[in-house]
C-alpha cells in the first residue's frame, strides 16, 4: 500500500496500521504559534482509526540488485494464531533462525519486519487478517536487533506514533463503480437541444489524426483507487482502557471502538471498516509544532439521525 516510506534515524517502526471507524467533531485550543484564534477554542472534525496490536511474523532482510531490492532472508516466528491460517499455510518446521539470517546481514541493504492485523478484536466482523512488510529506522544492525527483540510479539500504536505527531495516510477511496463524464470530471451540460443526449463531453478530439487522445475526458472507474494524504496530524492517541469516543448508540455503520484508537485532524480516505496505513512523513512539515492542542471536548452524540 505504501510505495515510498521516509528515512528515519530511531530504530523503531515506521508505520501502522488501523480500521477507519468514522468521524466526529471536537473542540481543542489552538496551539499554532502564528494563527490568528491562538489560544482560542475551534472546532475540528477528526477521523477515527481503530489500532489494536499489530503481531510481528517475521523478520526480512533486503538486498541491493541491478533489477531493484531483493528478498535476501527471512526468518518467521512460530506462531499459531487461528486468524492467521486462514490467510496462509503456516510452516510445521521453523524456515531457519536468527544466527542464520545475521551471517547474511553484511549483504543486507535494509530490514522489515512481516506484521498482521488482528481484525477479530475489533467489532467489524472480520477473521481474516492483513500481512504486509513495515520497514524499520536506523543502520541496518540497529534494525536487525531492533527486529529481533520484537519478533513474536504484539506492537501497540503508542509505540510508533504520539500525539502531536505528523503522518501519511494511506487508503482506498470509495469506489463509485463505473461513472460518465459529468460525474467523473465534473464537465458542464450541453445544451438541452444538443444531440444525442446533454450528459456527455462536446468532442473526442480532431478528425486528424484519427486518434483519440489520453486526455480526452471519457467515462471510467470513479473511485476504489489508492490514495495518499500527505502530513496528517494526530491529534490524540489512546490507550483499549479509555475508549471514550463511542456514542451510546455507537457508531453508525461500525459499532463500538473496543481497542485503542487514533484521532486523525480532518478527513482520510476510504469507507468505514476499511484498512487505513499510517506512516511516518515523506514531505514532513517542519514549520507547524508537533505539539498536540488541548482537547475541551469530544462530542459523542448520536450518529443515527
Amino acid at each position: 500500500m505504501v510505495k515510498n516510506w521516509a528515512d528515519r534515524k530511531e530504530a523503531k517502526l515506521l508505520g501502522f496500521a488501523g480500521y477507519k471507524a468514522g468521524m466526529l467533531s471536537i473542540i481543542i485550543v489552538d496551539n499554532r504559534p502564528k494563527s490568528p484564534t491562538k489560544g482560542e477554542e475551534l472546532k475540528r472534525a477528526v477521523t477515527i482509526i481503530e489500532s489494536p496490536p499489530l503481531k510481528v511474523l517475521g523478520i526480512r532482510l533486503h538486498k541491493a540488485t541491478p533489477y531493484g531490492v531483493k528478498v535476501l532472508g527471512e526468518v518467521w516466528a512460530h506462531l499459531q494464531d487461528k486468524g492467521l491460517a486462514r490467510r496462509l499455510d503456516l510452516p510445521e518446521k521453523p524456515n531457519g533462525t536468527l544466527e542464520q539470517l545475521k551471517q547474511k546481514l553484511q549483504h543486507a541493504v535494509e530490514v522489515r519486519v512481516l506484521v498482521y492485523t488482528q481484525p477479530r478484536d475489533t467489532g467489524i466482523g472480520k477473521k481474516t487478517p492483513e500481512i504486509f512488510e513495515i520497514p524499520i529506522g536506523g543502520s541496518v544492525e540497529e534494525q536487525f536487533n531492533y527486529a529481533s527483540s520484537i519478533l513474536g510479539k504484539e506492537i501497540p500504536i503508542t509505540e510508533v506514533f504520539k500525539a502531536g505527531q505528523y503522518v501519511d495516510v494511506h487508503a482506498v477511496s470509495k469506489g463509485k463503480g463505473f461513472e460518465g463524464d459529468i460525474k467523473r470530471y465534473g464537465v458542464k451540460l450541453a445544451n438541452h437541444k444538443s444531440e444525442f443526449g446533454v450528459r456527455h463531453r462536446a468532442t473526442m478530439g480532431p478528425i486528424t489524426p484519427p486518434v483519440t487522445g489520453w486526455w480526452v475526458l471519457q467515462p471510467g472507474q470513479m473511485g476504489f483507487h489508492k490514495r495518499t494524504d500527505y502530513n496528517k496530524q494526530i491529534i490524540k492517541i489512546s490507550d483499549a482502557k479509555t475508549t471514550n469516543v463511542n456514542p451510546v448508540s455507537g457508531i453508525s455503520r461500525y459499532g463500538l471502538v473496543k481497542n485503542a484508537f487514533v484521532l486523525v485532524d480532518g478527513s482520510v480516505p476510504g469507507a468505514k471498516k476499511r484498512l487505513v496505513m499510517l506512516s511516518a512523513p515523506i514531505r514532513q512539515n517542519r514549520v507547524l509544532p508537533e505539539q498536540a492542542p488541548d482537547i475541551s471536548l469530544i462530542s459523542t452524540r448520536s450518529q443515527q439521525g
